[in-house]
C-alpha cells in the first residue's frame, strides 16, 4: 500500500507520527523497526493506541520503501543512515528528525539532496519555525551589541546533547550575523572563564523528567533583556509538523528543503 512510511514506528516518536498520520486523514504505507526488535509484526495502529491500520511492523527495509510514496524517519543516526541509502537507491523523499549526526553523516546527507528531496530538521513544530524567523529578525538588529545564551531542556531519556533544535537556534543567529558557529559557540561554562568575548553564543542543556521540549533564548543587553523562548507540551506538534512536511514534500524535484519552505514563509 502506497502511502508514508514511518522508521522507529515502535517508539515514543514513532507512534506518534502513526498517530498523526491517522489523524490527517493520511495513508500508513508501511512501518519500519529494526532486526529483532520484539515489537515486529504487531500491527502499527494497535502500537499508537488506535485501531488496527493492516500495517505490520517489518525489518525489510528494501521492500517496505519499495512501496512508499514518502518516508519519515526519527530514529538514530546509524539506522538513519543506512535508511538514507536505500532511499537513495530507491528515489524516494525522506523527512529526516533525527538528531546527533556528526560531520561524515551530514555531508553524506547533503549528498543525498542531489537524488532525491530531503527535509532534514531537528524541529518540525511550526512554533518553533516560526520562533526561529524571529530570531533571525532580532539577531540582525541587535547585531553584536549584545550578548546571546541558549537555554535548552528535555526529558531524561534524550541521548544528544546539545538539542538539534538548540543547534538550529545557533545557527540561525550566526548566520543573521555572519559568524560560523563553531567558531563562536560554548557549551556550559566552568572555572576561571575569563570575560565573556563578544559575538559569542553560549548553550546550555538540561535534562530530567518528562519534559518534552523548552528552549530559551536570552538577547542580554546593557539595560534590558530579550527572551525567546518555545515550549513544547506534547510530541504530536512535533508529530503532525513532520507529517505536514512529508505530505508537501512529496512530488518535489530533488535536493534540501525545511521547515520554512513548507510553511511558506519569505525572508
Amino acid at each position: 500500500m502506497a502511502g508514508i512510511v514511518i522508521c522507529g514506528a515502535a517508539g515514543r516518536m514513532g507512534r506518534s507520527l502513526v498517530q498523526a498520520v491517522c489523524e490527517q486523514g493520511a495513508a500508513l504505507g508501511g512501518a519500519i523497526e529494526h532486526q529483532g526488535h520484539t515489537a515486529l509484526g504487531e500491527d502499527a495502529g494497535v502500537l499508537a493506541g488506535r485501531s488496527p491500520l493492516g500495517v505490520k511492523l517489518s525489518d525489510d527495509v528494501a521492500a517496505v520503501f519499495a512501496q512508499a510514496e514518502v518516508i519519515i524517519d526519527f530514529s538514530l543516526p546509524g539506522p538513519t543512515m543506512e535508511h538514507v541509502a536505500v532511499a537513495r537507491m530507491l528515489k524516494r523523499p525522506m523527512v529526516i528528525g533525527t538528531t546527533g549526526f556528526d560531520g561524515r553523516q551530514r555531508e553524506r546527507l547533503r549528498e543525498a539532496g542531489e537524488d532525491i528531496a530531503m527535509l532534514v530538521s531537528g524541529n518540525f513544530s511550526v512554533g518553533v519555525t516560526i520562533c526561529l524567523d524571529l530570531l533571525a529578525r532580532a539577531s540582525r538588529a541587535f547585531a553584536e551589541t549584545v550578548d546571546v545564551e541558549i537555554i535548552e531542556a528535555h526529558h531524561r531519556h534524550k541521548i544528544d546533547a546539545p538539542s538539534g533544535t538548540a543547534l538550529m537556534m545557533g545557527e540561525t543567529i550566526a548566520q543573521a550575523r555572519s559568524q560560523q558557529l563553531d567558531e563562536i559557540l560554548v557549551h556550559g561554562r566552568e572555572g576561571r572563564t575569563g570575560e565573556r568575548p563578544t559575538g559569542q553564543i553560549g548553550m546550555h542543556a538540561v535534562r530530567g523528567g518528562d519534559v518534552v521540549g523548552d528552549h530559551q533564548v536570552w538577547f542580554i543587553g546593557e539595560g534590558e533583556r530579550l527572551e525567546i523562548r518555545h515550549i513544547a507540551t506534547s510530541r504530536m506538534n512535533f508529530a503532525h509538523g513532520a507529517v505536514r512536511a512529508a505530505l508537501w514534500l512529496q512530488g518535489r524535484a530533488p535536493g534540501h528543503y525545511s521547515m520554512r519552505d513548507v510553511l511558506d514563509l519569505q525572508d
